[in-house]
């Protein structure tokens, strides 16, 4: 019998689950250079789909889709779920709800409404897990933690508190810049108003600039409203 076969380039790094996966006594965690640069290149094939003449809304943007090469430059895969924007004059397509709970926007989920907008708010969810190391569905944290979003929501437009975002794996060493830019990108991205989120080219210019970032915290006294349990 014949048989099909995709066959994807190998890419050592695996996906990008290893954010949170790599927990294991001694094991390092990815640090903050690396994320930013996968952030960036999620973005930019975000930005690619969304920008054709024919839209591609991915519809299925995760950790788990998000595969890493030896350099940690991403691709994205796993298009199944992919569905072709709206054409005409129309502002959205109206579908089934499909996808993995946690990462859809809250318009799509409510009313099967997409749009390239329901992407920037997965890229959000994303964007979010790996500023903290959390997942975007955790039953094993304590109630009121268990759905990253929600809980996480509240910090990331306080400059006094974003910091306590930071997954504690990093220590120190994460940039403090970077840290209070990708806060607010993530609060623009969950937006609860699909208008008032960015596109992805808005957020490749944003994310662009925080690869060259130098001003870790390890270099200087943190601030003590950046403290944790304050």
């Amino acid at each position: 019998m014949n048989q099909r076969l995709l066959v994807y380039e190998f890419m050592a790094r695996g996906s990008l689950e290893i954010i949170y996966s790599e927990n294991l006594e001694g094991a390092l965690p990815l640090p903050w250079s690396n994320r930013m640069k996968i952030a960036l290149g999620a973005a930019k094939g975000l930005a690619f789909l969304h920008g054709g003449l024919k839209q591609v809304i991915y519809r299925d943007f995760k950790t788990s889709n998000i595969l890493l090469d030896a350099e940690y430059n991403a691709k994205l895969s796993d298009f199944g779920l992919a569905k072709a924007g709206p054409q005409g004059d129309k502002t959205h397509v109206s579908t089934r709800v499909v996808g993995t709970y946690g990462y859809a926007a809250p318009e799509y989920v409510m009313t099967g409404h997409l749009t390239s907008k329901s992407d920037v708010y997965s890229f959000g969810v994303v964007l979010l897990e790996m500023l903290t190391g959390r997942r975007s569905m955790d039953k094993k944290r304590p109630t009121g933690e268990q759905n990253l979003v929600a809980w996480a929501r509240p910090y990331l437009n306080d400059r006094r508190r974003l910091y306590q975002l930071v997954d504690p794996r990093l220590g120190l060493n994460y940039s403090v810049k970077g840290v209070q830019k990708v806060a607010q990108m993530c609060h623009y991205c969950l937006s609860r108003d699909s208008k008032s989120r960015p596109s992805m080219d808005e957020v490749v210019k944003q994310l662009t600039p925080l690869q060259d970032l130098n001003d870790m915290a390890s270099a200087s006294s943190r601030p003590r409203s950046t403290q944790r349990g304050e």
